[in-house]
């Protein structure tokens, strides 16, 4: 790959401006980075760190010569955007996005893309809580997971050609998902542990002075509550169906707690913590062994 791959970059917020920042850093091939954001002061601010090396608020000319289109905008942002440009991406382009939510973006983004180009659905499990291209940073996704959802029309040797980008920049396990899994799995795994953030720090009596009080617990606890709401809103509704499932489960599980706690039962109020316990040290074995895996690739 040493032929200059030409990239763009839609959206310079936090996980676009590390793309950017992450793609120029890397040394194994050579590329020219354009970037579109509506806002011009990002495009000063990315062109100033050396993120991009030409920017443009709307699309002129960069669609019609970028190898690898990387749109990092919100679900529906994603879908206009499609809808708009159609007609000016190059022959034989990529395209990928970097959406939470798979299964409402692909029924979406189906009957649109052009035939021209080679649409990847893509998701990277890493990134910031806050927002802009300030806070973007080129190592964020060292040694992070990467989900793709692909489609039929989807090109075998794309999808290896994007898996190779992927890991030069340092996402360490790229893994292939239909978009119900995909949906399903974060709506537990990421979703529904935005929903219980959300819910504990709004639970705070008002008037209480909790920061005095406050530890380690619960600021890792309530870190995440700090949340886009725009772009948690669109998440959340889009994948409604896994949201509430997710959710249903956790309150099951709640009650169980409230339930042996009201009856004073230190027998289930036991089972459930050693149950707990026991399904943590399960998932740190098995994370431990998709590492060991990964390093053996």
């Amino acid at each position: 790959m040493r032929k200059t791959l030409k990239i763009a970059i839609v959206g310079l917020g936090v996980i676009g401006g590390s793309f950017a920042l992450a793609l120029k850093k890397q040394k194994e091939f050579p590329v020219y980075l354009m970037g579109i954001d509506h806002d011009p002061n990002t495009l000063n601010q990315a062109l100033r760190k050396g993120a991009i090396d030409y920017g443009e608020t709307n699309n002129q000319n960069i669609l019609q010569q970028a190898d690898l289109v990387i749109i990092t905008l919100y679900p529906t942002d994603v879908v206009d955007f499609i809808k708009t440009h159609r007609k000016e991406f190059k022959e034989g382009a990529i395209l990928t996005d970097t959406t939470g939510v798979k299964g409402h973006l692909v029924d979406q983004i189906l009957p649109i893309i052009p035939e021209k180009v080679d649409f990847i659905f893509g998701h990277p499990m890493a990134g910031k809580e806050s927002q802009g291209f300030e806070y973007a940073d080129g190592d964020v996704f060292e040694e992070a997971n990467y989900l793709i959802t692909p489609i039929e029309s989807n090109k075998q040797e794309n999808i290896k050609f994007l898996t190779t980008i992927l890991k030069t920049i340092g996402f360490k396990r790229v893994s292939e998902v239909n978009p119900q899994l995909h949906d399903e799995m974060i709506a537990f795994v990421s979703q529904l542990c935005h929903i219980l953030a959300v819910s504990l720090i709004n639970s705070d009596e008002s008037g209480r002075e909790t920061a005095e009080f406050v530890g380690d617990t619960y600021r890792e606890l309530t870190r995440i509550a700090k949340i886009n709401a725009p772009l948690w809103c669109e998440l959340f509704l889009y994948n409604k169906k896994e949201l509430l499932k997710a959710m249903e489960n956790f309150q099951d599980q709640f009650n169980l707690l409230k339930i042996a706690i009201e009856k004073e039962d230190h027998t289930a109020l036991t089972d459930l913590l050693t149950e707990a316990t026991s399904r943590r040290k399960e998932l740190e074995q098995a994370d431990l062994k998709l590492q060991s895996a990964t390093s053996k690739e």
